[in-house]
């Protein structure tokens, strides 16, 4: 049976040239010999990363150091991966919100790919503050559902009839199992999407929507043979998003608090090879058993008739500790 992660295969990544996204883009290059494309709008850290309007010389420029940022070591990077092949890793600089950028993207895909992807992760993402009582509210949900949402139904609009025409086109050709179309699609979502913390409305809101996409999407390609769709559920990742490069920011010591990006990029690619749809990673503070606890807790505020974000207030604390006391 042929795998999604194997030499010669492709792979398009949005969000690459840092965290999670960046992890990702590496693994695939170093480890399994893929060739990968990075789609970003540019390194995190950068002037160009506020600028909304280039030449094609600065442009051509600013993806040159996207994909340099995903090759070049860092001194953080815990993911031990062998140097990086020349050319294995290039980048397309683009607003995923936009749907002029993604033909850009499908134009390059089907140049420098011949139209083959076999791992979609669609992955960037933002967050910004936002709250009920506070000013700017509409245009934090405009900026965070763009990215978060619009930059994955754009991406799956320009790039998934590829998909589904390389899967028709091996179905068609009766490919052996061992030379058969993979793909995996890969959404990335966040426990906030699905325990809602109190906090940050915009960010848990669009992540909602994502599991709803992705749980839509995986029913609709079910028919599908070669692919599939996983919706990856991070947990405290050291990350820009969880303060990672915020002046003086100090990453917790070895084995405590978040996880590394490359440790979630190697849980994903174990659960991709297993055919989960779920992707929920642990911490090192949160267990797998944990967060099972929190999400059926929340569940049963429906069910079971109680406010919305009962697990936050003071009147089911008591309760709540219990539940998390007990073994499920």
């Amino acid at each position: 049976m042929a795998s999604v992660f194997q030499p010669g295969n492709t792979a398009v990544i949005t969000g690459g040239a840092s965290g999670i996204g960046r992890a990702l883009a590496r693994r695939c290059a170093a480890r399994h010999g893929m060739r990968v494309l990075v789609v970003d709008w540019a390194v995190p850290g950068t002037a160009a990363e506020g600028a909304q309007e280039q030449e094609q010389e600065q442009e051509q420029g600013q993806e040159a150091a996207i994909a340099a940022a995903v090759v070049a070591p860092e001194p953080n990077d815990d993911d031990e991966e062998p140097p990086l092949p020349p050319g294995s890793v290039s980048a397309v600089r683009a607003d995923v919100s936009k749907p002029e950028d993604w033909a850009r993207v499908r134009d390059r895909v089907e140049r420098e790919f011949g139209g083959q992807i076999n791992l979609l992760a669609l992955n960037a993402g933002v967050g910004a503050a936002s709250s009920f009582g506070g000013t700017g509210l509409s245009a934090a949900f405009r900026r965070v559902f763009d990215a978060n949402v619009f930059g994955v139904v754009e991406g799956l609009e320009a790039l998934l009839p590829l998909v589904r025409a390389r899967a028709a086109a091996a179905a068609a050709a009766g490919a052996p199992d061992d030379d058969d179309y993979q793909a995996a699609l890969v959404l990335t979502g966040s426990k906030q999407g699905i325990t809602n913390p109190p906090g940050s409305p915009a960010y848990n809101a669009s992540k909602a929507a994502v599991k709803a996409v992705a749980e839509q999407l995986s029913y609709e390609l079910r028919g599908l043979a070669g692919v599939g769709v996983h919706l990856l559920v991070p947990g405290w990742t050291w990350t820009k998003l969880a303060g990672a490069g915020a002046p003086g920011a100090a990453r917790p010591p070895p084995g405590t608090g978040p996880w590394a990006p490359a440790q979630v990029a190697a849980f994903l690619e174990e659960r991709v090879r297993a055919r989960r749809f779920w992707v929920l990673c642990p911490d090192y503070d949160v267990s797998e058993e944990v967060d099972r606890k929190r999400m059926l807790w929340t569940a049963d505020d429906a069910v079971k008739g109680r406010p919305p974000l009962s697990r936050w207030r003071d009147e089911y604390k008591d309760e709540f500790a219990a539940w998390m006391a007990k073994d499920l």
